[in-house]
């Protein structure tokens, strides 16, 4: 009997453990493998297509419905894009500095959509849908395309979806469409029925209303036919480059075009997550092919009437200097192209490309780094903005300070003026390569519209408080993050996420989980008050006196937000003390960033405790000045009370904010 019971015992435990292995996330992904051919005709605007979409169930879950997006059905008067711009432009924010009203709109959106005309407006429509040769109920949801099938998608199974679609393409408004401000005819981004992404919460068909996107990683091959006279670029490695010449054929080789009217454009992209193409009958082609692993070719396609055209050979010139920086910080750029077009309505970007309305090399930059921080790194951008919009703020500083230190020369050779306002300007606004980033947040503050980073993109109460939160505020993520763990720690963190995550679509928790395993920290904390609240943080110096003979130090946390705290101590005979104090959270500290003065590591401030008090050796009569955080990383919302300095009275240095905490 008992060795029955142990048996049954044995029998038991082992289910347990079984089922909390299985309770486990194990990461899966799915897969899509598009083939299409098109044909735009450049005189309705009119597109018509087939679409061939083999389907891989990675998940364990049978899918009893599929979901695609139809981006252009959102360019119609009333729709929900429509709808919810003309609501965010009944907010007021303010004036401007004319005393004009500012309202919350985009103003690239506005309530242009109610106004356009039936040729104007955008729409994508499926003829037919069938799977595995058989058709299917389909309903649409405007933006989303409802696929009811007869037959489940089983775990571990493989469909092919054949559609047959037709479009119209919209008057530039957000992101695609035609005649943007600049005459680009066409800028052809979210134009397909997209299969939408299904993760381990389920399905994601996010309707399109105003942010951005979230993909399902596969491989493109697409066929584009349109008039001879018009050179395309986008997503891809053109695979008929003799057929279609304008700079893309080897050179000193023969192009043969085939005769007739139309130029097929034949395109193959393999591990993307979308597909973006532009042409213009005056784009000019730039090119150059970089020494880096992947052989990587840049291209720069651009209106050839452009009054800027020596600032579009400038972002050439710019993009090959950068990119061993860029490849040494935040990994290696796999691709064998990357294209710089001129399109869109500002900046967007796209696998191996990005569509920017202007050679500004801050938006080429930023636009840029998006190739790590979405196009590799594929984070759900309506969940987690912060995650590609903020991390790529944060690597457009680092590479503009890095550039414009490194090619001040050759930038500014003609251009003394410009090169004492640009350095100067990078090299005295702290942080380093981050205040603009830091000033966007604090505008945030000081407005009263925050809201928790957690928020869906599109569900924010304001515009101005979606942009803050995933620009600045997400770039202030990682450069806090900095401060906290280190700066080195912290770019280790960095390549450790590329390295794991390249290729999938993390969460927040998946970056969190690489940043404690390298920094050796707990980091929880961090997340919780940064990214799912809206608290603040504040500390200063409230106390500072003798006692014997040795000055003692009251700091204060006044925020809600508790962070660790690097005190910088400078004496009057020119030596300097760094007092680092841990947060009690962490449970670990960060190590020595720089090798100047002494540096004192105290016992961790619990972040029950608002006060904390630690003694130097010397006396205050000894000390020049006392800085908290002198390197501005830490984002204290109210740093006036952060340093102490010159004619220092013994006894009692109290900022009057202390008095409002007792």
């Amino acid at each position: 009997m008992q060795r029955f019971r142990c048996f049954v015992a044995g029998i038991f435990l082992c289910m347990f453990f079984c089922a909390a292995a299985t309770a486990q996330r194990t990461y899966w992904q799915q897969k899509a493998e598009y083939k299409m051919a098109v044909k735009l005709d450049v005189h309705t605007n009119r597109l018509t297509g087939t679409e061939q979409v083999t389907y891989y169930n990675n998940s364990p879950d049978t899918l009893h419905r599929i979901f695609f997006h139809l981006y252009w059905n959102a360019f119609q008067p009333g729709s929900m894009m429509d709808v919810r711009s003309r609501e965010l432009g009944k907010i007021v924010l303010g004036l401007n500095e004319k005393g004009d009203t500012v309202r919350d709109w985009d103003s690239r959106v506005r309530d242009r959509i109610l106004h356009l005309k039936p040729d104007e407006i955008g729409y994508d429509s499926v003829v037919t849908l069938k799977m595995d040769g058989r058709r299917q109920e389909i309903r649409y949801h405007e933006t989303i395309l409802e696929v009811l099938p007869d037959r489940p998608v089983l775990p571990g199974s493989s469909v092919r979806f054949d559609l047959i679609f037709k479009c119209q393409v919209p008057v530039q408004i957000r992101r695609s469409g035609r005649d943007n401000a600049a005459g680009v005819r066409y800028s052809m981004s979210q134009w397909y029925p997209k299969i939408c992404e299904y993760d381990y919460r389920g399905w994601h068909p996010t309707p399109y209303i105003a942010r951005e996107f979230y993909g399902v990683w596969g491989d493109y091959d697409v066929t584009i036919d349109l008039d001879k006279h018009y050179l395309v670029g986008g997503t891809g490695y053109l695979q008929n480059p003799q057929q279609t010449g304008y700079g893309y054929a080897a050179a000193g080789t023969k192009v043969s075009s085939p005769r007739g009217g139309l130029l097929s454009w034949h395109f193959y992209a393999p591990n993307v997550h979308d597909f973006m193409w532009a042409a213009d009958p005056r784009y000019r082609h730039l090119s150059q092919t970089v020494n880096n692993a992947a052989q990587t070719t840049l291209h720069v396609i651009y209106k050839k009437d452009t009054a800027s055209a020596a600032a579009w050979q400038e972002v050439l010139k710019a993009a090959v200097r950068a990119l061993p920086f860029i490849e040494k910080h935040f990994g290696p750029y796999p691709y064998k192209q990357y294209s710089f077009i001129q399109g869109g309505d500002g900046g967007m970007e796209y696998p191996m490309g990005t569509l920017i309305a202007g050679p500004s090399l801050g938006t080429v930059f930023h636009e840029w780094m998006h190739s790590w921080y979405q196009m590799m790194l594929g984070t759900n951008e309506s969940m987690y903005p912060w995650m590609d919009e903020g991390f790529a703020t944060y690597a457009e500083g680092k590479v503009s300070y890095y550039y414009y230190h490194a090619y001040a020369d050759s930038v500014f050779k003609d251009d003394p003026k410009g090169r004492e306002i640009t350095l100067g300007k990078l090299d005295k606004a702290l942080p380093l390569g981050a205040a603009d980033a830091y000033r966007g947040y604090f505008s945030l503050v000081e407005s009263g519209l925050a809201e928790p980073m957690t928020t869906h993109a599109d569900h924010y109460e304001t515009n101005f408080a979606y942009g803050q939160n995933a620009y600045s505020k997400g770039a202030v993520f990682l450069e806090q993050l900095g401060y906290i763990t280190g700066a080195q720690v912290r770019d280790s963190i960095l390549m450790q996420y590329y390295r794991k995550w390249r290729f999938k679509h993390p969460d927040p928790n998946d970056f969190m989980r690489v940043a404690e395993k390298v920094s050796g920290m707990q980091l929880d904390w961090y997340q919780e008050y940064w990214i799912n609240t809206t608290k603040t943080i504040d500390y200063g110096i409230e106390d500072l006196k003798n006692e014997d003979g040795h000055a003692q130090i009251t700091l204060r946390r006044i925020g809600e937000m508790p962070m660790p705290v690097d005190l910088l101590v400078r004496y009057k005979d020119g030596h300097t003390e760094m007092h680092y104090i841990p947060l009690y959270e962490m449970f670990g500290t960060k190590p020595r960033e720089d090798s100047a003065g002494r540096r004192i590591v105290h016992k961790p401030w619990r972040w029950t405790n608002p006060v904390y008090h630690l003694s130097l050796p010397d006396s205050v009569s000894a000390i020049s000045s006392i800085e908290i955080d002198p390197s501005q990383r830490m984002a204290d919302t109210g740093r006036g009370d952060n340093r102490v300095s010159g004619g220092i009275i013994i006894g009692r240095a109290r900022h009057p904010k202390a008095d409002l905490v007792n």
